[in-house]
């Protein structure tokens, strides 16, 4: 096994990773996003405690345990899913019965149990070769940086629930390299299952649920899951089965009488006529509803901006074997035609230029300005990555943002922006933006609505100051007759001069925050986390009716999530790797012990944040996440391969400086180039990541080193603190910011180099 254990480890670290962002990717498609944090973040502790069985059960240190454990581990992780799925969970019933918690227990078990084996067969090599922990850490952390590449390829090729199963097959290469002789007929059997999965993986793993018209499409890539209905008078898309953009039938004609003109809920057509050639921005343009009003109006130049690059490709392309079921010879139904020619091809006219890119990114590159930038009902979650990565939030809704867009209006721009619950928090953004970027008489230059029966609220934002005429006719005429309809929040009229948003611009955020259920303070690009809405005076002990995955309502959903986590591993697991120290056996001391477990949790905060940070940057799509977890785990891999030619103190001093520099240097470098394009913004990211990484990735082997055959136990405890420290670290990021949570990552690398540089106590 002279080099088939680098092969070995290159193998399952490929298959791990990419398993955590293609389950995540699943569950918070099926369950949202928050219940896919809470399963998979327990289901990785699996890898900890899978060492910790090696180091406590003498039994497991032998030859064929390698080979069995990991094709329990490639059988597992086929049949995880599915069964999880046959369970019928709803996170949303959890607290309502017993039976829901123990379907969510053996719901963690399954998924667990893959990293559990997995974990056992990583510990058994770290401790049969720990003088090669440089070199096998390195294979490690390399196989970990292109699993991430795989997975991504492999959910864009093959769509998510294939990729699910096909994933696994690195792990069953590992397993049948490892397996003894006859063993070898283990991983056999189970790549027969994944045959037998692949062809079933659309039935095997979705969630039945009703649906609110025909389905007649499905595309489930690394960005989302797509859908698309028939209403019959219009389509709609909906993405991970939440957020919902209609889809409205056109046939290419605008030779048309005004009374067939298109009628829209939200219309801006008195804001485009205020302009004798208007230049249009849709921020998160959908299924172009946004765009074909503004060619109804005459726009003369349209900037359609959608992130999920699918989407733009269906409003687009005509092909319709690459996104719709073929059509019987001769036959042209409403199931066949395609979102292109349904739509009129509207994305073809000249006046349209599709972009398909994070907006904020676009607009400080594109060099001229915007009359108008509409936004209608966009949403900024998105579990691209895995883990505690999947409550990354992407920064259209910050402080900062608006003060992007008033940079990016001509000067008689408008910017219109919906949304159905973020509007108190919007408007105490607005008006720190606007104070952020000298204007005088803030309240002058922007109005809020509300539109009751669409339960919306609609902010307009004015470059010049707004008069009575733009107030009462930018989106309809505010007649009493159209006030059940639509009227002012702000400036409100005298009957409603008590509704929150009034009292917000009168007195400020802070002095109307406790009267109301849901956090309403501002959120800056350094804590983005908008949706999360929750705050802990709402949570209480009696059962609640319905857990709702989403926190619009003021129950802190993701705080309990993190809480239930921190919970688990500090009750749990935690007293689990003291275990030891009351056993007949060699102990880890006190001071390894504590090292191994803050290198572990200060990897995974850096991780964590450099992912939320740096989405910013390149833009929330699969680029950045390939970009940074790639480049993070080569360079640590790398760092890893020399950490023994490199003094401890030159090592830890070196992180600390780079998050230091991360923190007060590299957002204003990236903050000056974000007008360049992608691929540029992709190399400059890798350049600031590299060294990093390259420093964190030497700790680990050091500290093997120095434990020898306790690196069973050592890893044991890193592997728990991985997970506590990435969950943490979001409670840290929403109270406190991203720059706290990489200053908390700081301190603990000195800790850790505190802890190595006390030679007698290893």
């Amino acid at each position: 096994m002279k080099q088939s254990k680098f092969i070995i480890i290159a193998l399952m670290s490929v298959t791990l990773i990419a398993l955590e962002m293609v389950w995540t990717r699943l569950f918070s498609a099926e369950f949202f996003y928050t219940f896919a944090f809470l399963t998979l973040s327990l289901a990785v502790l699996g890898l900890g405690l899978g060492a910790l069985a090696l180091h406590l059960f003498s039994f497991l240190n032998r030859g064929k345990t390698l080979g069995i454990s990991l094709s329990l581990a490639s059988l597992t992780a086929l049949v995880g899913p599915p069964l999880v799925f046959k369970l019928g969970l709803k996170f949303s019933e959890l607290l309502q019965s017993w039976s829901m918690v123990g379907k969510f227990a053996s719901t963690v078990v399954l998924l667990s149990s893959t990293f559990f084996f997995a974990g056992i067969a990583l510990a058994l090599l770290f401790k049969r070769h720990y003088q090669q922990m440089p070199r096998l850490y390195m294979a490690d952390l390399l196989g970990a940086g292109i699993g991430v590449v795989i997975a991504i390829v492999m959910m864009n090729r093959f769509e998510t629930p294939a990729a699910t199963f096909l994933i696994t097959v690195p792990l069953l290469l590992a397993a049948f390299i490892a397996s003894e002789r006859w063993l070898k007929i283990l991983p056999v059997i189970v790549s027969a299952l994944l045959l037998f999965f692949v062809p079933s993986a659309k039935n095997l793993l979705e969630t039945e649920r009703p649906e609110r018209a025909p389905v007649i499409y499905k595309h489930w890539d690394a960005m989302a899951k797509i859908k698309v209905f028939d209403f019959g008078t219009h389509r709609g898309l909906e993405i991970d089965n939440v957020a919902n953009s209609p889809v409205y039938p056109f046939d290419g004609n605008w030779d048309r009488p005004d009374s067939l003109r298109f009628q829209f809920g939200i219309a801006v057509d008195y804001l485009i006529k205020q302009f004798d050639s208007c230049t249009f921005l849709s921020l998160g343009a959908g299924g172009g509803v946004d765009v074909l009003q503004a060619l109804q109006e005459g726009c003369t130049e349209i900037h359609a901006v959608e992130v999920n690059p699918h989407i733009n490709r269906m409003m687009l392309e005509d092909d319709p074997s690459g996104y719709q079921p073929p059509a019987p010879p001769d036959t042209v139904t409403p199931q066949t035609i395609t979102l292109a020619e349904y739509t009129g091809h509207i994305y073809r006219d000249p006046r349209v230029i599709v972009i398909t890119e994070d907006v904020r990114t676009y607009i400080k590159r594109f060099k001229n300005k915007f009359d108008i930038i509409y936004s209608l009902s966009s949403n900024t979650w998105a579990a691209l990555a895995s883990g505690a990565f999947s409550l990354a939030e992407n920064y259209l809704f910050t402080t900062e943002a608006f003060e992007d867009y008033w940079r990016a209006l001509s000067d008689s721009g408008f910017m219109m922006m919906e949304h159905q619950f973020y509007m108190p928090r919007l408007v105490g953004e607005i008006m720190d933006a606007l104070k952020k970027q000298g204007v005088k008489n803030i309240t002058d230059h922007f109005a809020v609505y509300d539109l009751p029966q669409l339960r919306r609220q609609v902010v307009l934002l004015s470059k010049r100051p707004l008069n009575d005429s733009l107030r009462y006719h930018a989106l309809f005429d505010l007649t009493p007759e159209a006030y059940p309809y639509i009227h002012l929040l702000y400036p409100a009229p005298d009957s409603l001069q008590d509704n929150l948003i009034n009292r917000i611009v009168q007195n400020g955020w802070r002095a109307e925050a406790a009267s109301v259920a849901v956090d309403i303070s501002p959120c800056t690009d350094d804590r983005p986390f908008i949706a999360q809405m929750g705050r802990w005076k709402n949570f209480h002990w009696n059962k609640p009716d319905k857990i709702l995955p989403y926190e619009f309502y003021g129950f802190p959903l993701s705080k309990i999530i993190i809480a239930i986590i921190l919970i688990v591993i500090i009750v749990l697991v935690l007293p689990l790797n003291l275990l030891p120290y009351f056993m007949k056996k060699d102990k880890l001391k006190a001071v390894p012990w504590l090292y191994f477990f803050t290198i572990g949790a200060a990897f995974m905060i850096v991780e964590v944040i450099l992912i939320q940070k740096y989405t910013l940057f390149v833009g929330p799509s699969v680029y950045s996440i390939a970009t940074i977890l790639l480049t993070l785990l080569v360079a640590s891999g790398l760092g890893s391969r020399f950490s023994e030619k490199v003094g401890d103190g030159v090592a830890f001093g070196m992180i600390c400086l780079w998050l230091l520099l991360e923190i007060f240097v590299f957002r204003h470098l990236t903050g000056a180039l974000s007008a360049l394009t992608v691929f540029p913004r992709i190399l400059i990211t890798a350049l600031l990541i590299f060294p990093l990484g390259f420093f964190m990735g030497m700790p680990f082997p050091k500290g093997t080193l120095k434990v020898r055959e306790l690196i069973d136990w050592g890893f044991a405890v890193n592997g728990a603190a991985s997970v506590l420290g990435a969950t943490a670290v979001i409670l840290v990021a929403l109270a406190f910011g991203l720059n706290a949570a990489l200053m908390t990552a700081a301190v603990l690398y000195l800790l850790a180099f505190g802890f190595i540089s006390l030679k007698s106590a290893w």
